[in-house]
């Protein structure tokens, strides 16, 4: 915001942007006060500027591999007085992260070329009572043997789980299996739309009412 009113104030001037924008003639000021004269910063502002090039030297010297517990661990040894979070703050603010053993998991994979599902909530995920909107999401949990992915649906009104599925498989069926079994029950009694959901949200499905999950093959619940 600071760069857009630099780069525009020569023909707006800054207070008609500053009306538009969200932030006040004084603050654009006092950021260009500071950043002319260092000694105007704060006392965590001016610790960052001397923590950065230290935390990037430790992690330069240790090939690039050290992670926060790392990093801050050999700056305590050299006796620098500094919290962990700080270190997590200032290398996150870097773009500095340590090699994570073992191979990432990507669950979510956008496929652009596909129709994006329609909102049938408006973005208003709330409910007037139980069983009136599910939604379901899906993660995955690090063990010993490798990933367990989970699916789980979970009633929008009492912030519960009814219900989920695990698997050793990231494949799209299985993330569907939950709420496939709901909605085919729910769809037979009472003619609902089915309609499956993502994890990132981007579909809603309502619920007139609760299908009998013990009634359901291979479906685990938690009421």
């Amino acid at each position: 915001m600071i760069a857009f009113i630099n780069d525009h104030r020569q023909v707006y001037g800054v207070e008609p942007i500053c009306k538009v924008l969200p932030i006040a003639p004084s603050t654009y000021h006092a950021h260009i006060a500071k950043r002319i004269d260092p000694a105007k910063l704060s006392a965590r502002a001016k610790q960052d500027i001397t923590l950065k090039p230290e935390i990037a030297r430790v992690f330069a010297e240790n090939f690039e591999v050290y992670g926060v517990r790392k990093v801050w661990r050999q700056m305590v040894r050299e006796r620098f007085d500094i919290a962990r979070c700080t270190v997590e703050r200032l290398m996150r603010g870097m773009g500095l992260a340590g090699v994570i053993r073992g191979k990432s998991v990507r669950t979510t994979i956008q496929d652009k070329a596909a129709p994006c599902p329609l909102d049938h909530v408006n973005r208003q995920f709330h409910a007037p009572a139980p069983n009136r909107l599910w939604v379901s999401d899906f993660t995955y949990v690090s063990t010993w043997t490798g990933f367990v992915y989970v699916a789980f649906v979970i009633d929008v009104y009492a912030r519960r789980i009814v219900g989920w599925r695990a698997s050793r498989t990231a494949q799209l069926r299985t993330r569907c299996t939950t709420v496939t079994a709901m909605t085919q029950k729910t769809s037979a009694t009472t003619g609902c739309i089915k309609i499956p959901l993502t994890h990132s949200m981007r579909q809603a499905v309502k619920r007139p009412e609760r299908p009998n999950l013990s009634q359901m093959p291979g479906f685990s619940s938690l009421t």
